[in-house]
């Protein structure tokens, strides 16, 4: 009886450590593809470098008030590769780092917000709710993933909102550029300056024409959303701005006459501008003309007063001017000679 309680100890002992030779030992080793990074964690806490993120030049990006709030400590990252071993109390997380593509009506939350994820809606300055469709390129950034893993529930969340209230807030206060003509060149004392803002003014309007000065924009507000969630907002590409369907027809009558305005503009610049040519053209033709003329007569002052000076008798100059009258002479058709009589 003992004999066989003995063998069972000793069979469930071998089978406990059979079982722990397998999940613990042999399914301990990992590998990391090409597109993650990994980072472990003993008992919960991360492998931790000596530095932290207002080391990196990616903490540039934030506020003086910011910089204390988002002081992530830097992790030991495991780069692609494998394989690797973790003990039964350390764990691996595990993290994509290609790029990706989310529409930018899309919300992780509730699929069904902003009209199914098809279409964000806005509010311009002068009160227009508009919507607009475009993409957004997002990737994990490897150089914080503290922040990505540990520093937020649900980071990109938070970082599609922080997009979302940065991109309302441009909308809302968005002023096309001044569209100015061109200065006179340097050293005349006249301008031409014509504000076609008054032309413009539908915010809608300024919007469309100043797509790619938005995105431009949005892409310098978003650079602290790496130092902030550990996402880095590769770039936004707003494509369309949709306006409400009772003011589409006013709006496309705007449009109109802000394109006959601004091509009466261009017309009427384009004629000042050939005027201003022209007329710096003809001046520089009489300067030339001018000069053409009193050249000779230069040269010829020139002459006279070097035979005046070397001259080698007093006959000489009466000689001169002989030989000048000689020259008229074989020009002209016909001479007058006055007869003493």
């Amino acid at each position: 009886m003992d004999d066989e309680i003995s063998i069972s100890l000793a069979g469930l002992m071998f089978g406990a450590l059979g079982w722990f030779t397998l999940r613990y030992v042999i399914f301990g080793f990992f590998t990391v593809n090409q597109d993650e990074r990994a980072v472990k964690t003993s008992f919960g806490r991360a492998q931790r470098l000596q530095t932290t993120t207002l080391d990196n030049p990616m903490a540039e990006h934030l506020r003086p008030d910011e910089r204390e709030r988002y002081r992530y400590p830097q992790v030991r990252v495991i780069p692609p590769g494998g394989p690797y071993f973790k003990w039964p109390w350390e764990k691996v997380h595990k993290v994509k780092v290609a790029t990706e593509t989310a529409n930018l009506a899309f919300d992780p939350e509730d699929p069904n917000a902003n009209r199914g994820g098809s279409m964000l809606e806005a509010v311009t300055k002068d009160q227009l709710n508009i919507g607009l469709v475009g993409q957004l390129r997002w990737r994990v950034a490897e150089q914080n993933l503290y922040a990505y893993l540990f520093g937020v529930k649900r980071p990109l969340v938070h970082v599609l909102g922080y997009f979302i209230s940065i991109l309302r807030q441009k909308i809302a206060s968005f002023e096309a550029p001044t569209q100015e003509l061109k200065a006179l060149p340097a050293g005349e004392n006249a301008a031409i300056n014509i504000d076609l803002k008054g032309a413009e003014g539908i915010s809608i309007n300024d919007l469309r024409k100043n797509l790619r000065d938005l995105n431009e924009r949005m892409d310098r507000e978003c650079l602290s959303s790496s130092a902030r969630y550990g996402i880095v907002l590769d770039a936004s590409l707003i494509t369309g701005i949709d306006p409400p369907p009772e003011v589409d027809s006013a709006l496309a009558a705007i449009n109109t006459a802000h394109n006959h305005v601004g091509s009466e503009v261009s017309l009427a610049r384009a004629g000042a501008d050939q005027k201003i040519v022209q007329s710096r053209r003809a001046v520089e033709i009489e300067t030339l003309n001018a000069q053409a003329e009193v050249e000779p007569l230069l040269q010829l002052a020139n002459q006279l007063s070097e035979l005046k000076r070397n001259g080698s008798g007093p006959g000489l100059l009466k000689a001169y001017v002989r030989n000048v009258k000689l020259q008229l002479f074989t020009k002209a058709r016909a001479a007058f000679m006055e007869v003493n009589k």
